[in-house]
């Protein structure tokens, strides 16, 4: 079983992370990390952060010579502006007081966290809610990708939407996601590309924000990861929970999703045929890939929905948290659109929850042992 413990406030000194079950053996490469620790920081609309931080991986343990030893891995990623933030996020000596934050934003955890742990600065909720801690998730979903990759599954994922600006609701292909690397807003459209960038800058002029659709893909998953014997095991169940998990996301669904139930039956079950070449195989994938909690050999298909960011640059009406008298909601530094990076992570945390059933079909204590078992 592969788990992934996180720490970290947004402007600590570091966010932190430990994997534990990543088999020995598996080469591990600090500049694959430091590429996906860069792609998350990327896409139009994000905020002065972006600028401030150069995420680099930081290994202290469970990697030895670009090898995994089996033991957990241990990780940080420095955060740069923690030099500007020192006074009031120094663990012993910070001054309480620096740049308390009493009025809730509607939308984040601001409130529901001060209530649930008796505190009365919203910074203290804030700092450790705020979707910075993904950087952690971002450089343990590219440790296990590395793993994956060894069986030649792949990941990539692109924008469907920002705002009620979208691509045709048309499947795409797993080759056309790499075209996304090459889109600001990682989109595989160049028309609908420049009209989500005009979208953000709108959003931006008038002090608001935007959310969006994103669409991961895998490819190369072999038949039965996941389970339909216990409703816990089933892998469509426990990727759901894994998005769901992810700052901001509203929503997920597998293949036509919500759109299957706009449809009869025969509009979208996959049929199913056969060839000596290929086996079993089916000309559409409505279903997304999986087939009673199991992946069927198609390629997995997700997607899920990602709200706007709940600072605003015009903020919200709200109340003071202690005299209860009407204010506007805080503003802190913040993006007006981190849907592209939301994609990034999503990739991530897919490819941890992948992981995780895949050790269950073919865990070994060595990649080497895993390889055999695969091959058999």
């Amino acid at each position: 079983m592969v788990r992934l413990l996180t720490a970290g406030e947004s402007h600590g000194q570091a966010v932190v992370g430990v994997v534990e079950g990543v088999p020995a053996g598996v080469p591990i490469s600090k500049e694959v990390i430091d590429q996906h620790l860069s792609r998350r920081q990327m896409g139009y609309g994000r905020g002065d952060r972006m600028k401030i931080e150069k995420d680099k991986i930081q290994v202290l343990s469970g990697i030895r010579g670009g090898i995994t030893l089996g033991s957990p891995i241990a990780f940080t990623i420095p955060n740069k502006d923690y030099e500007n933030w020192k006074q009031g996020m120094d663990p012993f000596e910070g001054d309480l007081d620096y740049k308390k934050v009493s009025h809730p934003r509607p939308g984040h955890a601001d409130l529901a966290g001060a209530i649930k742990y008796g505190f009365d600065d919203m910074r203290h909720v804030l700092e450790r809610s705020s979707a910075r801690e993904t950087t952690a998730r971002v450089a343990a979903g590219s440790i296990v990708g590395q793993l994956l990759s060894q069986f030649n599954i792949e990941v990539a994922s692109h924008v469907r939407s920002i705002g009620n600006v979208a691509i045709e609701n048309n499947p795409v292909a797993f080759e056309q996601l790499k075209d996304s690397e090459n889109s600001l807003v990682r989109c595989i459209c160049e028309k609908t590309e420049r009209l989500m960038i005009k979208a953000i800058d709108g959003a931006k002029l008038e002090g608001d924000t935007l959310g969006g659709v994103v669409e991961i893909q895998v490819k190369g998953l072999p038949v039965g990861l996941g389970s339909y014997v216990q409703w816990d095991r089933k892998l469509d169940g426990k990727l759901a929970g894994s998005l769901m998990s992810i700052q901001g996301i509203k929503g997920v669904e597998v293949g036509d999703g919500f759109e299957s139930a706009l449809k009869p039956g025969s509009h979208v079950h996959d049929e199913i045929f056969y060839n000596d070449a290929d086996g079993f195989y089916r000309k559409t994938n409505h279903a997304g890939g999986i087939e009673g909690g199991m992946t069927n050999g198609e390629t997995l298909v997700l997607r899920c929905a990602m709200k706007p960011i709940p600072t605003l640059m015009k903020p919200l009406n709200t109340v003071n948290f202690v005299s209860k008298e009407a204010h506007q909601a805080a503003v802190e530094r913040s993006d007006t659109c981190a849907v592209p990076a939301a994609a990034v992570v999503a990739e991530a945390v897919v490819k941890m929850t992948l992981t995780e059933v895949f050790l269950e079909s073919f865990g070994a204590d060595s990649l080497k042992e895993m390889k055999r078992r695969w091959n058999e």
